[in-house]
C-alpha cells in the first residue's frame, strides 16, 4: 500500500484558500476511495476539473465470453495477440469474472491525442517488453522491463512509449480489478508500514516525479471507462493542470526484479511469492531464487488441488522449472476443482538442482474465470493432456 507522498505547491491547511500568483484561487479536488473512508489525496488545479464541453460517443467494451463454465487446464499463446496502433484498441481481454479482467496488450504507438481514465477498476500493468513513461495528473513514472504499474481507479493518464527498434514490440499484461489493489496485509503493521519479513519494502516502490502543470484551455479528449462502456468526453482544460498534491492515493511502480524471494529447507507454498492482494484475488511474483536445501528436498512444486481458486500464470522469461514447453508470453490457466502439478519429468529434473532462473506473474482468483472469444483463439487445445505419461 502506498505511503504518504507530496509533489509541488500546497497551502498550509487543507480546505483553505490557496491563492494563485496575481488573482484567483487554485481549485482543490479530493481524490479518494471507498467513499471518504479509503486512501485519498488532495490535488490543486489551475482550472476547475469539472468543465465538460462536449459528450461524444459511448462504446460497449463488455468482453465477449465464449466459455462461462471452464473445467479444462489451458495454455494460451500470448504473443499471438496481434499488435495494434492504439493503446486501448490493443488491449485484449482473455479471462474475466465479476471481480477482474486479465488481458494482454501490444500497442505500437503512444497515447498522443487523448487521455484515459478507468472509473470501473484499479489497473495493474505489467511491462514485459518496451519502455516509456506513465504520465498522470500526479506526475510521471518512467517504466521498463519487469515493472508493475499500479494505477488506482479514476487516475487520468497517458502512456508514452519509447521508439521501437526494428523487430521489437511493446508487450503488456494487464489486470483490471473492481476491488482496490493493495500490498499483502500480512506484510504490513497496523500503521501500514511494510514489515521486516516482507519480500519488498517502501524503498522499492517508485512514486510519481516530475509533476506536469499545463495551464491550457481548449478541447481535451478524455476516454472514460465506466460500467463496461468507453465514454468520450471533451473537457475545456488540460487534465494535467495540477500545481501540487499530497496524500496516499496515487499511481506507483514496483519492479519484479526487486522482489526478494522467500526460501526454505523444503518447497514453499505459493503465498510466499505474493506481491499484491485484493478481496477477490492475489498476484504473486516468481523470480530467480535458490532451491530448497533439505538433503531430500524436491524443489518442484507438489501436486495440489485448486478447489477454491483459478490459477493463472503469465510466463515472462527464463526456464520455468515445473513446466514443459512454456515460452515467454504464454499463459496457463489451472481451474478450480481439479488438481495440477509439475509436468512429467519436472519433479525428477528438479532433484539436486540448486537454483532456478525464471520470471513469471501469477494471478489466483477466488471465483471462477470465464474465457473470452479472443482467449479461445490463443488456446493450444492440448495443454490439458500434458500430464499424461506418453
Amino acid at each position: 500500500m502506498p505511503f504518504y507522498h507530496t509533489l509541488g505547491q500546497l497551502p498550509h491547511k487543507r480546505h483553505t484558500q490557496f491563492a494563485k500568483p496575481g488573482t484567483g484561487l487554485y481549485y482543490e479536488q479530493l481524490f479518494g476511495t471507498i467513499g471518504f473512508d479509503g486512501m485519498s489525496s488532495l490535488l490543486y488545479h489551475v482550472h476547475r476539473p469539472t468543465m465538460v464541453r462536449h459528450v461524444l460517443e459511448s462504446i460497449d467494451m463488455t468482453p465477449r465470453v465464449a466459455v462461462d463454465k471452464n473445467m479444462l487446464s489451458r495454455k494460451l499463446l500470448g504473443f499471438q495477440v496481434p499488435p495494434a496502433d492504439d493503446f486501448l484498441d490493443s488491449r485484449t481481454p482473455l479471462l474475466v469474472n465479476n471481480d477482474l479482467t486479465v488481458g494482454l496488450a501490444s500497442p505500437r504507438q503512444s497515447m498522443a491525442d487523448y487521455f484515459y481514465k478507468n472509473a470501473d477498476a484499479d489497473e495493474l500493468l505489467f511491462i514485459h517488453r518496451g519502455t516509456g513513461r506513465l504520465r498522470t495528473l500526479f506526475g510521471t513514472l518512467p517504466f521498463g522491463y519487469g515493472d508493475y504499474l499500479v494505477i488506482p481507479r479514476g487516475v487520468i493518464y497517458q502512456i508514452d512509449f519509447d521508439p521501437l527498434a526494428p523487430g521489437d514490440e511493446n508487450r503488456l499484461l494487464y489486470v483490471e480489478s473492481h476491488a482496490p489493489i493493495y500490498t499483502p496485509k500480512r506484510y504490513r503493521n497496523h500503521f501500514g508500514q511494510l514489515l521486516e519479513h516482507s519480500p519488498f519494502c517502501e524503498r522499492d516502490l517508485r512514486q510519481p516525479q516530475a509533476l506536469e502543470t499545463h495551464d491550457e484551455t481548449g478541447d481535451f479528449l478524455i476516454k472514460i471507462k465506466k460500467q463496461g462502456a468507453l465514454h468520450s468526453l471533451v473537457y475545456a482544460s488540460h487534465p494535467f493542470d495540477v500545481v501540487g498534491w499530497d496524500g496516499y492515493n496515487y499511481p506507483y511502480a514496483f519492479n519484479i526484479q526487486d522482489f526478494e524471494p522467500i526460501t526454505g529447507r523444503v518447497h514453499q507454498p505459493p503465498p510466499v511469492h505474493q506481491t499484491f492482494q485484493t478481496e477477490s484475488f492475489v498476484v504473486c511474483s516468481f523470480v530467480p531464487r535458490l532451491f530448497d536445501y533439505h538433503p531430500l528436498a524436491i524443489p518442484a512444486p507438489y501436486n495440489h488441488s485448486n478447489i477454491d481458486s483459478d490459477e493463472v500464470i503469465y510466463y515472462v522469461d527464463g526456464d520455468f522449472m515445473s513446466r514443459n514447453d512454456v515460452k515467454p508470453g504464454h499463459i496457463t490457466l489451472h481451474p478450480g476443482g481439479i488438481p495440477h502439478g509439475p509436468a512429467p519429468g519436472a519433479m525428477e529434473r528438479s532433484i539436486g538442482k540448486k537454483e532456478t532462473v525464471e520470471y513469471a506473474v501469477m494471478v489466483d482468483t477466488f471465483r471462477p474465470l470465464m474465457l473470452t472469444e479472443q482467449a479461445l483463439k490463443l488456446d493450444d487445445g492440448v495443454y490439458y493432456q500434458s500430464w499424461l505419461d506418453m
